[in-house]
């Protein structure tokens, strides 16, 4: 399975529009090579840079994304159907980039593809999306790339 977008690309620089220093929605995502058994998708996009004491900052996840139906995540949309769960800032949905400025920090975009759908209600944050997942993940695809804020406009 390969995760990829048309916004930026592997290890490449994110673009402003999907941070916080411009629109802050998601980028596009695009996915091949699924597993012909994969019936969903789950979500995870965090920044391995900014450790909590829970882990890395986690800027959106979302599951129950229709593996048969959905190839591709447009930017900022939502696949009908699909689940969004809490971020670190206690926001369901997509929190884009916003790093102090001046530090560049990694973004992970882990995809993972899995036998069955989630039954896992809205807002639920990334501990019970892992936990949801054991034993159904399939196959996954990580894409990373880095965001850094210009000190000043």
């Amino acid at each position: 399975m390969l995760l990829t977008s048309p916004d930026f690309d592997p290890f490449g620089r994110i673009p402003d529009r999907f941070t916080c220093e411009g629109d802050d929605v998601n980028p596009t995502l695009n996915v091949t090579n699924v597993p012909k058994d994969a019936k969903s998708f789950a979500l995870i996009v965090d920044d391995t840079d900014a450790i909590t004491p829970e882990g890395p900052w986690v800027h959106w996840v979302i599951w129950n994304i229709d593996a048969e139906s959905v190839h591709s995540l447009g930017d900022n949309t939502v696949p009908p159907g699909s689940v969004q769960g809490k971020n670190t800032a206690g926001k369901i949905g997509w929190s884009g980039p916003c790093p102090p400025p001046t530090q560049p920090h990694s973004y992970r975009f882990m995809l993972f593809a899995l036998n069955d759908f989630l039954d896992l209600p809205l807002g639920s944050n990334k501990f019970q999306l892992e936990e949801a997942m054991k034993g159904k993940i399939i196959a996954q695809a990580e894409l990373i790339a880095s965001y850094s804020r210009p000190t000043s406009r």
